[in-house]
């Protein structure tokens, strides 16, 4: 049976002798529909009655949401470019796209080459319209036992609602790792009110993650972007500042934010990444519209990371949160292992021990024991958030 084809190449001049050429000659595929624009492709990709889809790098609003969205839906996308433009070809391969061909290939190699991109495609797993279609497919992630050279490690920071230090605890991992000589990229994902820019003394006007998640989108992030648009706090440490208003969140999209993190790895030795506390679904949107999903974002960064560190409060209150939260983590990305640190540990709201009173309470309701105990020291993060620095500046004796 012959491959069916989606075609979206308006404007280009050789737009019609290709489809002539491929439906005149048996090539093993057919045009079922030429398409004026993405929201038609992704409309005709929602019906299931196309295999592949053929586009030209002109194609406006064409990035990677649109691409993962296609994919998703079981159409294997092919890209088309003027002979000799090598930035549009690597804009396509950022984009995701793998089959990119000059359009002045013969008809037959470009058939050939859709046939190969249907081949390596699985069968559609989501509705196109569908916001989750934008997120990689969740699954257990492989453990490769050799990093490439240059690809740094990812650390996602997480934790339930209430507060119990996620940004405290971000902060001070990447000023840590930075001091001990390693090159290391904070990132700021909590599409609920990110405050590492405030932590920091730093301002929370400037594009940072939203304009490195634009970049990816379009396909035009690149390292040299990426260090432009981070502060440099100080030698082996850089800042790329979150959404400065919470409304924003539409900015991170699933597939961008995951391409902002390759990116990272190419960058620096290790990212850390502050992520917002909620993991629901957000249903609501995803009746008739691909509209965006606010929580895809800490979907995308929780499962890319290499360790995830759930951080969780001292007290009952935090305590039963976390146990929650964990319940709904190991729902959501049942491949993810995360390290559980409690933080704020100090007596009085536990009675006893807390620190043996608290692994007792979390490894009976949770299945879990915790990795670490982080003290409370409210007078060395007062004075650090006071000052905008990190806790080794503002106070390097504390045990904290």
């Amino acid at each position: 049976m012959a491959v069916q084809v989606f075609t979206a190449v308006t404007g280009a001049a050789w737009e019609s002798a290709l489809v002539g050429a491929l439906d005149r000659a048996d090539h093993g595929v057919t045009v079922v529909r030429r398409c004026v624009d993405v929201s038609e492709l992704l409309a005709a990709a929602a019906t299931g009655t196309g295999q592949a889809a053929l586009l030209s790098a002109e194609l406006r609003r064409l990035d990677g949401d649109a691409v993962a969205r296609l994919t998703a839906a079981g159409v294997a996308v092919v890209g088309l470019v003027e002979p000799g433009d090598e930035q549009a070809a690597e804009r396509f391969r950022l984009l995701g796209v793998a089959h990119v061909l000059p359009a002045d290939a013969d008809a037959e190699v470009i058939a050939q080459a859709l046939r190969e991109a249907v081949a390596g495609v699985p069968a559609a797993s989501r509705d196109v319209a569908d916001p989750r279609a934008a997120l990689p497919a969740l699954g257990v992630p492989e453990v490769e036992d050799e990093r490439p050279v240059g690809r740094g490690r990812l650390v996602a920071v997480w934790g339930p609602t209430g507060a119990p230090g996620r940004t405290t605890v971000a902060v001070g991992v990447a000023d840590e790792a930075a001091r001990l000589g390693v090159s290391t990229l904070l990132v700021d994902a909590d599409v609920y009110g990110g405050v590492v820019a405030q932590v920091l003394g730093l301002l929370d006007d400037s594009p940072g993650l939203a304009g490195a998640a634009r970049q990816a989108g379009a396909g035009t992030l690149d390292a040299t972007t990426l260090v432009r648009l981070a502060w440099a706090v100080r030698p082996h440490l850089r800042v790329l500042t979150g959404l400065a208003r919470a409304d924003r969140w539409p900015e991170l999209r699933p597939r961008a934010i995951s391409a902002v993190l390759e990116e990272a790895r190419r960058l620096a030795e290790l990212t850390v990444v502050d992520c917002g506390f909620n993991l629901e679904d957000d249903e609501e949107l995803s009746f008739d519209t691909a509209a965006p999903r606010r929580n895809g974002a800490t979907l995308a960064v929780l499962e890319d990371a290499d360790v995830v560190l759930c951080v969780s409060g001292a007290d009952p209150v935090a305590l039963q949160r976390s146990v929650r939260a964990l319940d709904e983590l190991r729902e959501a990305l049942p491949g993810v292992e995360p390290v559980l640190v409690v933080n704020q540990v100090r007596r009085g709201p536990v009675p006893g021990d807390p620190r043996r009173e608290i692994g007792a309470a979390l490894e009976r309701f949770a299945g879990r024991e915790p990795a670490h105990f982080l003290p409370a020291d409210r007078r060395a993060t007062d004075a650090a958030l006071a000052a905008g620095l990190t806790l080794a500046e503002a106070a390097p004796g504390s045990p904290l």
